[in-house]
C-alpha cells in the first residue's frame, strides 16, 4: 500500500497538474474545517473539492478519442529506381623494392 499511493499521486500531479492542485486544497481545507468545528471551512473545502473532481470528470468525457488507425508515412520508396551498383574489385599492387 506504501508503494501504490505515492505513485497514484506522481502519476495524477504530472497529468493534470492544476485539478490535483485544487484537489488537495478543498481537502486540506475540509479536514481542518473538521477537525475545529468550522463548518464553514468545512463546506467550502467539500465545495471546492467536489466541483474540481466534476471539471475533472466534464474535461475526461469531452476528450474521448477517436479510434483512428495511424498513417503509416514511408521516407523512402519500397525499390530503388537507379540500377545496382557495380562491384569493386582491388587489384593488388606490389610495393616498391
Amino acid at each position: 500500500m506504501n508503494a501504490v499511493l505515492p505513485r497514484f499521486l506522481k502519476s495524477a500531479y504530472r497529468k493534470e497538474p492544476v485539478i490535483s492542485v485544487l484537489i488537495t486544497m478543498g481537502l486540506v481545507d475540509a479536514i481542518i474545517g473538521g477537525f475545529d468545528d468550522s463548518w464553514s471551512l468545512f463546506a467550502f473545502g467539500l465545495g471546492t473539492a467536489g466541483v474540481t473532481l466534476l471539471l475533472k470528470v466534464w474535461r475526461t468525457q469531452q476528450r474521448r478519442p477517436i479510434a483512428e488507425e495511424p498513417v503509416v508515412q514511408h521516407y523512402l520508396p519500397s525499390r530503388s529506381s537507379s540500377k545496382n551498383l557495380p562491384m569493386l574489385t582491388i587489384t593488388k599492387k606490389k610495393p616498391p623494392q
